[in-house]
């Protein structure tokens, strides 16, 4: 089993369908056919764009409007990354869409914390031989209407639970241009400030400039991405820069930034010198799994071990951990 790290992982778009049931029954909800629910949850292959892909996580983000809820998932999702050969991870989500119930964000938080806390005792009682899988966890801004306030909440809980199990911010949602990363530029001001890490979607949906706003408010990672091979200025400025790119293959198929695989440029960047990783995006949404991407690529493109040696010291080089944590993880190859 390959040792894995994932960069970029939505919370609510990877919640395993067995707990999505398990809600389900929970809250008295009538079940749905596996088909059925598989709809709700996952895109097809008629999927149209990044809106459409987004419509998919409504279903799941219902289900997470509770601490208990909230932290259930936390749990039953951290041990299937561990079972599927994760050694690190890095989960994502925006706090403010789970207050709909009453929680606060800070409560939020606490709730996904407390599940990876579970998740640890359950690890440590295992007799397995596999290494440790080490958990943390981004806090996402988002691009939305009338936010402004909600965002800002999102960042004080970050710099308040920073090195507590949160270790960074993002920036999600629609690509657009209503929504363009520099409106967003005062609240990574303050993140600097405040010595949290973050990284930013852009390069999915929109082009090449999404980057160069992301750069500008300084990032050094960038969700997606994968757009830059627009422009070879870009790309060089990359390698230049030492910016890691987190690199979601099935998810830019199911967004048609690409049409097909064959010629997804993670080899063709990595040989370059540009610092890509590959990660999973939305494990539920997508249908898929980081050990399934990989045999993907290896298929699609011919990956090779070599190649995937040097996603995961990218990925390693680009977490935002210690580097007592980056030390077991280069010691695990």
């Amino acid at each position: 089993m390959k040792k894995l790290i994932d960069l970029h992982l939505h919370l609510d778009g990877s919640v395993p369908v067995d707990t999505i049931k398990e809600l389900m029954i929970k809250h008295e909800m009538p079940m749905l056919e596996a088909a059925s629910l598989r709809k709700k949850l996952s895109v097809s292959p008629q999927c149209h764009d990044l809106n459409e892909f987004l419509e998919k996580f409504s279903f799941a983000v219902n289900l997470m409007q509770t601490a208990a809820d909230l932290r259930l998932i936390t749990f039953e999702l951290l041990k299937k990354l561990k079972r599927e050969g994760l050694v690190y991870v890095e989960i994502r989500f925006a706090p403010q869409l789970h207050t709909e119930q009453g929680l606060t964000q800070e409560e939020v938080v606490r709730a996904v914390i407390s599940g990876l806390d579970q998740f640890l005792i359950w690890q440590k009682e295992q007799s397995s031989s596999s290494p440790d899988l080490h958990a943390t966890f981004l806090l996402c801004l988002m691009r939305l209407k009338g936010n402004d306030e909600a965002n800002q909440e999102t960042v004080t809980i970050a710099k308040k639970f920073l090195g507590q199990g949160v270790s960074g911010l993002d920036l999600a949602g629609a690509e657009m241009l209503e929504f363009a990363i520099r409106q967003y530029a005062a609240l990574f001001q303050e993140a600097r400030a405040a010595q949290v890490p973050f990284t930013i979607h852009a390069g999915e949906a929109m082009g090449p400039e999404s980057i160069r706003e992301a750069l500008a408010l300084g990032a050094k990672r960038i969700g997606h991405g994968i757009r830059c091979i627009e422009d070879q200025a870009l790309v060089d400025k990359l390698i230049a820069d030492k910016i890691t790119l987190e690199c979601c293959a099935t998810s830019n198929l199911n967004t048609k930034v690409f049409d097909q695989l064959d010629h997804y440029p993670v080899r063709r960047l990595l040989h370059e010198g540009v610092k890509v990783t590959l990660n999973s995006d939305d494990m539920t949404v997508s249908n898929i799994n980081l050990p399934h991407e990989y045999d993907l690529l290896e298929e699609k493109t011919g990956l090779t071990r070599q190649d995937e040696r040097q996603l995961y010291l990218n990925a390693v080089n680009a977490a935002f951990c210690s580097a007592r944590e980056k030390e077991r993880l280069l010691s695990l190859i």
